[in-house]
Parts: structure tokens; sequence; C-alpha cells
């Protein structure tokens, strides 16, 4: 079992594509839906996840801010393609983009499908006290804001929100 601490922001401009060292396309689909967890019915919610020729399941308890228990497997593809067809909802599709920032790497999740227009950047830390250099690409944080998570997009997805970020991609 590890902890994940992930903070999660909106972009303000593309000046971040000028950094991107590595891009990788992926899709991913939940096998229980966004009511069981925030209803209280299910701890954790459980992701499928294939990249290329890796396949991943995922636990994640359903706290919602920065830090939340996270568990991660290695899939044979194949499984992972059969299970992807029983999902709940939408399949998330996405390109993430990697900007290394010292010990620390930026992900840049760029939404595809009926999450096109949305791009958010995540970013992975050791420790909730850890500090970070934010870029001036970087909008306004949306941790918080349960509707940004993967799960949620599933199953309400960007195109469907009457309240999205305005053009330039941050609210």
């Amino acid at each position: 079992m590890g902890i994940e601490i992930e903070r999660k922001f909106l972009l303000k401009s593309d000046a971040w594509r000028a950094q991107v060292t590595e891009s990788k396309r992926m899709a991913q689909g939940y096998l229980n839906d966004a009511a069981s967890i925030t209803q209280g019915h299910q701890n954790v919610s459980v992701r499928l996840r294939l990249e290329g020729d890796i396949a991943k399941l995922n636990m994640k308890s359903r706290e919602a801010g920065p830090q939340r228990q996270e568990f991660e497997y290695d899939l044979p593809v194949a499984d992972a393609e059969a299970l992807l067809a029983l999902c709940v909802g939408n399949l998330v599709q996405k390109t993430r983009h990697y900007i290394p920032q010292g010990a620390l790497c930026w992900e840049i999740d760029e939404f595809e499908g009926v999450n096109a227009g949305l791009i958010v950047a995540e970013l992975e830390l050791p420790s909730l006290d850890t500090t970070f250099e934010t870029p001036d690409w970087l909008g306004r944080e949306v941790t918080d804001e349960a509707r940004y998570y993967n799960l949620m997009l599933a199953e309400r997805p960007y195109s469907e929100w009457e309240d999205r970020p305005n053009a330039s991609n941050e609210s």
C-alpha cells in the first residue's frame, strides 16, 4: 500500500508545451461508479488503465483532497482490455505530457473524446509539506474539486459541464 499525495491545477496558458520531455496516450475506466463512492457504499475507486503495452489495476481510497491510499498492480494487457469493456460510464482517454521539475515531475493530462478541451496539471509530492515552484503557466488549484477527478469525468464528462473553464482553461 502506498499513500498518494497529489495536487491538481488548471492551466492559464499553453507555455507548458515547450517544456514537455515525453508524452503517452492512455485510456482508463472504472469498475465502480462515483455514486457508490460519494454515498459511502464503497471505500475505494477501482480503475483500469491501458497505456500501450502496459496495463494496471489501481484502487484509491475515497478521501477528497491531496492525500489518499493507493494500491496498484500490473495486469496482462488482454485482461485489461476485457475488463475495460465492463467499466461504468465513459472511458477516460487522454495524452499525458511530462515536465520534470527538479526531483518532481508535472503530469499534464490533455483529455480527448467526451472530455476534450480539458487540460489539467498534476504533481505528485513525497509529503504534504513539500514545497514546489509554481510555473507561470499554472492556474487555479482544483485538488479539492471532485468534478476534476477522473472517476467523475468518466460519468459526467467535461463536454456536459455548463460552467466549463474558459478557452485559456482557467476559470
